[in-house]
């Protein structure tokens, strides 16, 4: 905090695919046991791993020919990917090559057991995965196990009603079950509480724009401690700070 610099963790050694580079990075999280980042490296597809101590000047590869998107990581420590590419969502045990299936993987469609483009994905305690299907418009829950998932924002194809997304992005589930998502064709933060047929706007909704009420494709969403929401504010070049009630 306070700080007006920031420090390189990964990469910075121009875009490239040497251990020592990255390719357009899209996620990252922390694996607080490990002290390590896990990194979706995008543009090389493929998710690395770097440590966070000091000194460390190159990552290691987790998995390699994925076309990864969002990453979350459960309280088992075990690793979840999202991939556009084959509209699934895989879990993996660290150092696990393959994976297990954990939601879509029946092709690319707007049924309750497929995908259209999943990107960013939230994983609660019980290992339920949600996605937020993209180019479906909607955020699915997948209870652990599950042959099909459950529609629990959006699935009204696009628009800017209430019952519908266009374009999900980040999302963020509390302990409630109430769902946060980043609408990124809207620019706008809904919230979702749980079983609710519509949503209500939160943050933004005011058109596009620059204005600190506005966003320009908002696209990733994390909550502090605290309770404050971090919203990246895509084509505004910036990352915004708000306090919710």
């Amino acid at each position: 905090m306070g700080d007006t610099n920031g420090q390189v963790v990964a990469g910075g050694n121009g875009s490239g695919n040497r251990l020592d580079q990255l390719y357009r990075p899209i996620d990252v999280l922390i694996d607080k046991e490990t002290d390590n980042l896990i990194i979706c490296d995008s543009g090389n597809q493929r998710v690395v791993r770097w440590s966070r101590r000091s000194g460390t000047t190159q990552g290691e590869i987790l998995i390699d020919n994925i076309v990864c998107w969002g990453l979350a990581l459960d309280d088992q420590r075990y690793l979840y990917i999202s991939d556009p590419d084959k509209h699934e969502v895989r879990r993996y045990q660290i150092g696990d090559k393959n994976g297990t299936l954990v939601a879509g993987g029946n092709g690319e469609g707007d049924g309750l057991n497929q995908l259209k483009w999943p990107n960013y994905i939230f994983v609660d305690q019980q290992q339920t995965v949600y996605v937020s299907d993209q180019n479906n418009h909607r955020v699915m829950k997948w209870n652990k196990g599950a042959k099909e998932g459950i529609v629990v924002a959006g699935g009204q194809g696009e628009g800017d009603a209430l019952t519908q997304l266009w374009y999900p992005r980040g999302l963020f589930v509390d302990t409630l079950g109430t769902i946060y998502v980043a609408d990124l064709g809207n620019h706008r933060v809904m919230r979702w509480p749980k079983r609710a047929k519509q949503g209500t706007v939160i943050l933004g909704g005011n058109g596009k724009g620059e204005a600190a009420n506005q966003f320009n494709g908002d696209t990733g969403l994390s909550f502090d401690r605290y309770g404050n929401l971090y919203v990246v504010d895509y084509a505004n070049s910036r990352v915004q700070r708000f306090s919710i009630e």
